[in-house]
């Protein structure tokens, strides 16, 4: 089954942010995941959310994500975002 990886991303140094964008596609398609969204302008329709930047990645199971946020390869690369940007990070089962 599918898993989504669904960020809500605030970039606060968007300077050391793009080093993270730079370096992070190599490390989510080692794990077969594939972007969906990737920043574009979310605009709330109903409710209180409002996202900032969005990213919805989709790997072909929950553990194929898991293995990509505890990869140790990933780990510095995490590291970039974390001082970079606030971000919320929820994982999701797919349907079906």
């Amino acid at each position: 089954m599918s898993a989504y990886l669904i960020a809500d991303i605030t970039i606060h140094d968007l300077e050391k942010f793009m080093e993270y964008v730079k370096q992070v596609p190599a490390c989510i398609e080692k794990h077969g995941g594939t972007y969906l969204v990737r920043g574009g302008e979310p605009k709330a329709k109903e409710g209180t959310w409002e996202p900032n930047r969005l990213v919805v990645l989709k790997f072909p199971s929950k553990g194929n994500a898991e293995a990509f946020l505890e990869d140790p390869e990933y780990q510095p690369v995490a590291a970039i975002r974390h001082q970079a940007a606030t971000t919320n990070l929820i994982l999701a089962n797919g349907y079906g």
